[in-house]
């Protein structure tokens, strides 16, 4: 089996003035660091994503659903993914619409394969999107993972790319530590057991 897991670190939040693409950068540098994943960084910014979804549900279309062609880039980066890494804000006690249709036009892109969360916000560091995120991966068929990262107040602890908390790397080593584990468990499960859902 590869040593290596396609790590895909998607950038939640399409906002004017955002945040996220600093975030994004700053864990990528920790997973080239780790060694452990071949990264890419899907910016949802830079994808065509519809708010109105089609009259199926993708878990009923399979392989036939709808999607716009200017989706297909999207959706091979997630189908190739091995493990994921959501970088959100906290929007309103919640994660960004952008984020939440663009986990809607896909189901078995997620499937049987590990997700993990760095959020960003005001006291609560994004905790509260990342709350609902795992609820929603979870239906998915997806696995959260127990260690992330949460930045409280980033538009002040954080310096030239990087938070200002010397622990931060320590945590997102223990974060990608976790991922890498269930990447390797849960590409072996799949490739010698289909998943039964």
């Amino acid at each position: 089996m590869n040593d290596t897991h396609k790590l895909v670190i998607i950038v939640g939040s399409v906002r004017e003035g955002r945040f996220g693409p600093v975030v994004a950068s700053w864990v990528a540098d920790r997973a080239r660091e780790h060694g452990g994943f071949d990264i890419d960084i899907v910016d949802l910014a830079d994808a065509d994503i519809p708010l109105a979804l089609p009259e199926v549900s993708p878990v009923l279309a399979g392989d036939s659903y709808p999607r716009p062609e200017a989706m297909a880039s999207l959706t091979s980066h997630l189908e190739e993914a091995d493990a994921f890494v959501v970088v959100t804000p906290e929007y309103n006690h919640s994660y960004p619409a952008s984020l939440k249709a663009a986990i809607d036009w896909h189901f078995s892109q997620w499937k049987a394969k590990p997700v993990a969360f760095v959020s960003y916000g005001g006291a609560a560091g994004g905790r509260h999107a990342v709350l609902h995120l795992e609820n929603v991966f979870t239906e998915l068929h997806a696995v959260t993972i127990r260690d992330g990262l949460a930045f409280p107040y980033y538009y002040r602890s954080w310096e030239d790319g990087r938070p200002q908390d010397q622990e931060a790397p320590g945590y997102a080593k223990a974060m990608l530590d976790q991922l890498a584990w269930w990447a390797a468990a849960l590409r072996a499960a799949r490739e010698s057991i289909p998943y039964p859902a």
